[in-house]
């Protein structure tokens, strides 16, 4: 049993963060552990997190999404979660992987604002319309988890409807997503530490985290502030300019990952490269055969997606999404190509990259459970 949950709460870590350019939606970890009704368990229980999770990859029909975890400071210690449930909060919290706050307040929402993303909570916010106007203007921008059989469902809060919408980044949160920012306190596993050693110095998680995946700040009294520690920020230069793009296989988009104008990505069967974005676990016997262990080179030059073909059979560039044969662009090993706004690569029939928000998802089958590993005792869930 131990083990197995053990499993679990790794599978739930790997969709935990706060990269601007990745998490899909916001929640409150305190609110979420305790919706004793989607499983009729125990007080408290950090499972219930990958329920919801899951529940969002159904909805948004995608795999491998990920969410944006505000964490009260109190439930680093709460009673009602496990021993090994605590260690693994507190883990997140030092790797840089959730917020955590003495006092949460509004900052779910203001995340929201700040990304453009939608929430995922039981609370009304009635007192904050006004300084959140979308949250009766946007119908689906708040969603609330409620039981369903086979495991939670959404219902959004205004408007009706059950799926989370996402909405546009604030004016304010792209100037602040434009810079890099930097704590005053050392060892700030969000906004890098102080001391000296340059801008980049201290980064959260030993210095191998990118200024790309830094959250946005807090503002207080208009200040860029620490959510964490409530000191001021310094702006340490200019954020490096990011895209999003994802990887749809078989008509299902199975990940998303950032490219920066920092370094090049790799993405192929099994690509050696660090940082490479591994495609073998969801490929057929044939297209793991024709695509290499590095497929495809992405790279960020001047706001423009170059892509290169590094393989031995080569692949192709389908203009504006067109699945049609006499539209592919073939491209041949060791040749680049720009990638338009609206095109994709195509390293293989049916398996593509593009950018995220230009590749729409639409396959016959449920994306992978992060509760695969939950043993079934611990999760009572409504009958149908």
């Amino acid at each position: 049993m131990r083990f197995e949950i053990s499993k679990v709460l790794d599978a739930i870590e790997g969709r935990v963060c706060t990269d601007p350019g990745l998490a899909r939606a916001v929640v409150d970890l305190a609110e979420v552990i305790r919706y004793q009704d989607i499983d009729g368990g125990r007080p408290a229980s950090l499972l219930r997190l990958g329920m919801v999770i899951d529940a969002l990859s159904r909805e948004l029909e995608e795999d491998s999404v990920q969410v944006y975890a505000v964490v009260h400071r109190a439930l680093l210690s709460d009673a009602d979660l496990t021993s090994n449930e605590r260690m693994v909060v507190r883990r997140w919290a030092d790797d840089g992987l959730v917020e955590v706050l003495d006092n949460p307040g509004d900052r779910m929402l203001e995340v929201a604002d700040l990304l453009g993303l939608p929430v995922l909570s039981r609370v009304r916010f009635d007192g904050l319309r006004g300084r959140f106007p979308w949250l009766v203007e946007q119908p689906g921008r708040v969603v609330a988890p409620v039981p369903g059989a086979g495991g939670p469902v959404f219902i959004a809060h205004v408007g009706g409807g059950h799926s989370p919408v996402a909405g546009k980044r604030s004016p304010t949160g792209v100037k602040l997503l434009a810079r890099h920012w930097r704590c005053p306190e050392s060892g700030c596993a969000l906004f890098g530490g102080g001391g000296g050693g340059g801008a980049f110095a201290d980064l959260a998680g030993g210095a191998d985290r990118s200024p790309a995946a830094q959250p946005p700040p807090a503002l207080r009294n208009g200040v860029p502030t620490c959510p964490r520690h409530g000191a001021r920020l310094g702006d340490a230069g200019p954020r490096p300019r990011t895209e999003v793009l994802a990887v749809r296989i078989g008509g299902l988009v199975r990940r998303r990952f950032v490219l920066t104008d920092e370094k090049p990505v790799v993405a192929g069967r099994a690509p050696e490269q660090d940082g490479g974005i591994m495609l073998g676990q969801w490929l057929n016997d044939e297209a793991r055969r024709w695509i290499s262990r590095g497929h495809v080179r992405f790279e960020l030059r001047v706001g423009e997606v170059i892509v290169t073909d590094v393989s031995t059979n080569g692949s192709g560039i389908r203009p504006a999404g067109s699945m049609t044969e006499s539209d592919r662009i073939p491209l041949a090993p060791q040749q680049s190509r720009v990638l338009g706004e609206n095109d994709m690569v195509e390293l293989y029939p049916g398996v593509q990259i593009g950018r995220a928000e230009e590749l729409p998802t639409g396959a016959p089958f449920t994306p992978t459970s992060v509760m695969a590993e939950a043993p079934t005792m611990a999760m009572r869930l409504p009958r149908p």
